[in-house]
């Protein structure tokens, strides 16, 4: 297990998810972000199924530093209640494990 993650949003617009993945770049709390065009998304909410095009945000990060990004991400989001998925990258290349923790910055204490 390495303390690399990838953490999981969706935007409804493009401009959302453009804006938030450059933030998080721009501050260090990402390394990479990459949005996924129109996902289709099906889901439940306040009693009815919805389905509804969406983008899908994957971004790269460490865990000590989930939290201020999922903050982040909280103030530069449109929806009341965003995904925000926080998943373990258990293995992977060396380099690039390493470029992804030279890339954020350190975790406030």
């Amino acid at each position: 297990m390495t303390d690399k993650v990838v953490i999981l949003v969706t935007a409804g617009k493009l401009t959302e998810a453009k804006r938030i993945a450059w933030q998080l770049v721009d501050a260090k709390l990402a390394a990479c972000v990459n949005i996924l065009p129109r996902v289709q998304s099906i889901y439940r909410w306040q009693g009815k199924v919805a389905d509804e095009k969406e983008f899908l945000i994957l971004i790269k990060s460490r865990r000590d530093v989930f939290s201020e990004l999922r903050a982040a991400v909280l103030k530069l989001h449109s929806y009341t209640t965003p995904e925000i998925v926080c998943l373990p990258i258990v293995d992977g290349l060396p380099d690039y494990l390493q470029w992804v923790g030279d890339s954020v910055k350190q975790a406030q204490t």
